[in-house]
């Protein structure tokens, strides 16, 4: 995709949202904003674009702060059938600040470049981006600008590293489910996600899953998932698109990464983390984005990230429309919720399908094999062809299980 030529103009309006005077100014500061300006900044943009918007919170962080969610999209307060959702988590290291400057100047880009942009346009008129600016407000509360190591405002108030808090499926995690934690996996599970980043600092480079090792003989090295061709793509996806990312590999002292990108567990293991969960329990492929070398930079140099990002972040997310799509329906064209839609080779992960029996599954082109299982149908196989640059819409139909039927032999009959 060619760099993507945009303009920001935001006409000048005074007006008076919850007790504020606002004014609607060229463009967004590069500057860091404080959580009340955050706030103020989502509730205008739902303002100015209430037809493309819906600003909701998935739940409160440990000192009560609301965890905010903008989505942007056409007719996003609606479900639109096989739409693709798509998600960027910010800050969720709380000193790690780029990437919350980062969410709100890409929120700006989408909802300015919709209906004047036609790259934009389209792509929101057929994607649904839900961009949370930060998971940890209360870790970039006491966060220290200027710092580019260490560890204050990291963590959330309780003291817990939020990348570090999940449910692993490959090693146990004792750690209380903290409520930052808890908010985003309730929300995975309640909307279908089919592509997703998060973003950190302290290095430059797109990490992809596994981050932990599914066996306890690994210890270094690789750490492969069954999808590990399309996270390759992904993670190139972004930093071939990102001005400087791909292009050495010691942009950061310290740091060799080869084309910008890296395994997660071949970087260094750890178990909790975000993207392994979002992969392995609801099928949504995610990867972290590491930003600057730097966690909390001057404000100076806000400008230049943007700039090295901006497309990136865009690019990113117009590969939810790669791979197979369709709905899982029962012979009548009823709609089966929470199927597990697999790719035969690449079990056990699975996507489980909407309340709208839809599932999505990104591929590279190539033929595949999709198999469909849900409680009370028999399981079904259905063959795909995934070409380059459009995504294959294949239906797949199961047949119910006569329950007396199935159930018939597992009667015992000792006395006839």
């Amino acid at each position: 995709m060619n760099t993507i030529q945009y303009f920001l103009r935001w006409d000048r309006v005074i007006m008076l949202l919850m007790g504020y005077t606002v004014s609607r100014v060229a463009s967004l500061d590069f500057t860091y904003h404080n959580q009340t300006q955050l706030e103020r900044f989502l509730r205008n943009a739902t303002l100015y674009y209430p037809d493309i918007t819906d600003l909701y919170s998935i739940g409160q962080s440990v000192q009560g702060v609301d965890l905010w969610v903008l989505a942007i999209g056409r007719n996003i307060k609606n479900h639109v059938p096989l739409r693709p959702h798509v998600k960027y988590v910010g800050n969720m290291h709380g000193n790690e600040a780029v990437s919350r400057e980062m969410m709100m100047h890409f929120i700006e880009y989408l909802l300015t470049g919709y209906g004047s942009n036609e790259t934009v346009t389209d792509f929101l008129k057929n994607t649904g981006v839900h961009v949370m600016v930060t998971m940890n407000p209360d870790g970039y509360g006491i966060s220290i600008m200027g710092t580019c190591t260490g560890y204050v405002g990291r963590e959330n108030a309780n003291g817990y590293d939020l990348n570090r808090n999940f449910p692993d499926f490959f090693e146990a995690n004792t750690s209380p489910i903290q409520v930052e934690t808890k908010a985003i996996i309730n929300w995975i599970h309640n909307q279908s996600f089919v592509l997703s980043a998060n973003f950190h600092g302290g290095a430059m480079v797109a990490n992809y899953p596994f981050d932990s090792y599914n066996s306890t003989s690994q210890t270094y090295g690789e750490s492969l998932s069954p999808d590990d061709d399309v996270f390759e793509h992904l993670a190139l996806t972004y930093s071939q698109s990102h001005t400087t990312m791909s292009l050495s590999p010691d942009i950061c002292a310290g740091d060799h990464f080869v084309n910008g990108i890296t395994n997660g567990a071949k970087w260094y293991s750890i178990n909790g983390g975000m993207q392994d969960y979002n992969y392995l329990s609801v099928g949504c492929m995610e990867i972290t984005v590491e930003l600057s070398c730097c966690k909390f930079p001057w404000p100076s140099k806000l400008p230049q990230f943007w700039s090295n990002n901006k497309d990136a972040l865009f690019n990113f997310l117009t590969r939810a429309h790669i791979g197979a799509k369709g709905l899982v329906i029962d012979n009548e064209s009823n709609p089966i919720p929470n199927a597990r839609v697999y790719v035969v080779g690449r079990e056990p992960v699975h996507f489980k399908t909407s309340k709208y029996g839809e599932y999505w599954k990104l591929l590279l082109p190539g033929k595949y094999t999709l198999k469909a299982e849900a409680d009370g149908f028999f399981t079904k196989t259905v063959s795909i062809l995934v070409r380059d640059g459009v995504v294959t819409r294949k239906n797949i139909w199961m047949q119910k299980r006569d329950v007396s039927e199935a159930d018939k032999h597992t009667f015992i009959h000792c006395c006839t």
